[in-house]
């Protein structure tokens, strides 16, 4: 999987660029959808990660991708998950968080924020 060209609001992967939040899944790359996880956006100042969403648990590491300043906020139910699930969990910005899946893919998913 080749990353490129990641910028405020877009990434290009494998040569198609992508303009809304990605879910990586055992490398098919799909919208993160975050409709129900809109009910805490109050409560956080903006959509956060919740168990809400589908999230691609079937991995030994999951990185979170929490936008260009770090600004995703990510549930601690989805901390508690990973680590029920004995996931390693990876919370970065979603530059640090391309870098970290450049140097290893293999049996690690993704979920990346590409605003704030």
């Amino acid at each position: 999987m080749r990353f490129e060209n990641y910028e405020f609001g877009s990434i290009k992967i494998d040569g198609i660029t992508y303009e809304y939040d990605v879910m990586i899944d055992h490398g098919e790359i799909t919208e993160r959808k975050k409709t129900r996880s809109k009910k805490y956006r109050d409560s956080f100042g903006h959509t956060p990660l919740s168990l809400d969403e589908k999230i691609p648990w079937k991995c030994r590491r999951l990185v979170i991708g929490t936008g260009m300043h770090g600004v995703l906020p990510v549930m601690e139910e989805v901390r508690q998950e990973a680590q029920r699930r004995e996931i390693e969990l990876l919370i970065l910005p979603t530059a640090e968080a391309i870098k970290k899946l450049e140097a290893e893919i293999e049996s690690t998913n993704a979920i990346l924020h590409l605003t704030c």
